[in-house]
């Protein structure tokens, strides 16, 4: 996963974003007024911070099980499965994480449950481990330029908010940032999304009365190799995926994409509310027929006991979390990081230097 660290930049006027009916943004004040960029561990640290309700129901019930067996049985085994579909892992996928425990087990020679714990840590960082992640300076290699991020998902997901928070950490690292307005069904959607381009000290484009969505998109990414601009980010309406009409235009949306940039330029990503559970596999099912995605933006994951949905979405569709929403400041959106999370389903992050990373199978 590539890190993203800004220049450090002075916001010279606050301004009170408006959002989509169903989210609270709270005005991130404190980070606006202090000068210090986001870091990796500051970053890692708020991930298994936001995982405090998720693993306050797992931990504590697996240690409650751990305390009251000498071995490992099948009696363990099985309450594991609760409580990892508890948190909305789903049963299959719950399954298919024990049954791996099993053959670790057996093959480290483990004995107590203490160990067997440490070993699902392992096995769910790995399930979860991916090359997949959002662009940063690197993929511009090779004339690559600009890099677009299509934002997708239905309405309060927080798609406008992701925008905002991801062209913030683009023009600290220094990246020339657009962001593409192409929900043109709410008139204030476009005002909101102004309003976070000039919070990022993005540039913005916005559409003209009665303009087709992909017609926005398309003098979008025009302006921008026309202009230079590192990256494109767009912001398509909200929209149930039971909605035929407006996942047409969203595929319509996507052709333009590809039209006029390469593939590899591209990176498709369904902004998805955590607290919804298992409807973020239904979302992603359909959403993924139209828009082919890379890629999950994970939001309110600080809101819910349900982080269980991360490997869920993983296993059920191949598809990897890039990102995950952590709090409603502007620097609350972070990289995730599988190690990371796995660890914190558990405990807190030790203060021991173990590199969890290796024993994963995880990579930077």
């Amino acid at each position: 996963m590539f890190d993203l660290f800004g220049k450090k930049k002075k916001e010279d006027q606050k301004k009170e974003i408006p959002e989509e009916p169903t989210e609270s943004v709270v005005e991130d004040v404190k980070s606006e007024e202090t000068e210090e960029q986001p870091t990796r561990q500051s970053w890692l640290q708020k991930l298994s911070g936001s995982l405090a309700r998720t693993r306050e129901k797992v931990a504590g019930r697996i240690n409650t099980i751990a305390a009251a067996r000498r071995g490992i049985d099948e009696d363990f085994y099985d309450e594991i499965v609760e409580v990892l579909i508890e948190t909305d892992m789903g049963m299959d996928v719950a399954d298919d994480v024990v049954k791996k425990l099993k053959r670790e087990v057996a093959a480290r020679g483990a004995k107590d449950t203490a160990e067997a714990c440490d070993l699902l840590i392992e096995v769910i960082g790995r399930e979860l481990a991916s090359d997949i992640h959002t662009p940063g300076r690197d993929d511009f290699s090779g004339g690559a330029k600009p890099v677009v991020l299509l934002l997708t998902g239905v309405n309060g997901s927080g798609k406008t908010t992701v925008c905002g928070k991801l062209a913030k950490r683009f023009i600290r690292e220094g990246s020339k940032t657009l962001i593409v307005a192409a929900d043109t069904f709410r008139a204030a959607a476009i005002d909101q999304l102004k309003i976070w381009a000039e919070r990022s000290e993005a540039d913005f484009q916005g559409a003209r009365e009665a303009q087709d969505p992909s017609s926005v998109v398309y003098d979008g990414l025009a302006r921008a190799k026309a202009e230079g601009h590192d990256y494109v980010i767009i912001d398509t309406a909200g929209r149930l995926q039971n909605k035929v009409n407006l996942m047409n235009e969203l595929g319509k949306i996507r052709r333009t994409v590809d039209k006029l940039v390469p593939e590899k330029s591209v990176q498709s990503l369904l902004v998805v509310d955590s607290t919804t559970g298992q409807n973020a596999i239904t979302q992603a099912e359909v959403f993924g027929e139209v828009a082919k995605l890379d890629g999950i933006v994970l939001t309110k994951l600080d809101g819910t006991a349900r982080g269980g949905i991360v490997l869920a979405i993983k296993q059920r569709m191949n598809l990897p979390v890039v990102e995950v929403g952590v709090g409603e400041g502007i620097d609350d959106l972070v990289p995730f990081d599988a190690a990371t999370y796995a660890r914190s389903l558990l405990g807190d992050l030790a203060d021991d230097e173990i590199d969890w990373r290796s024993r994963t199978g995880y990579s930077d």
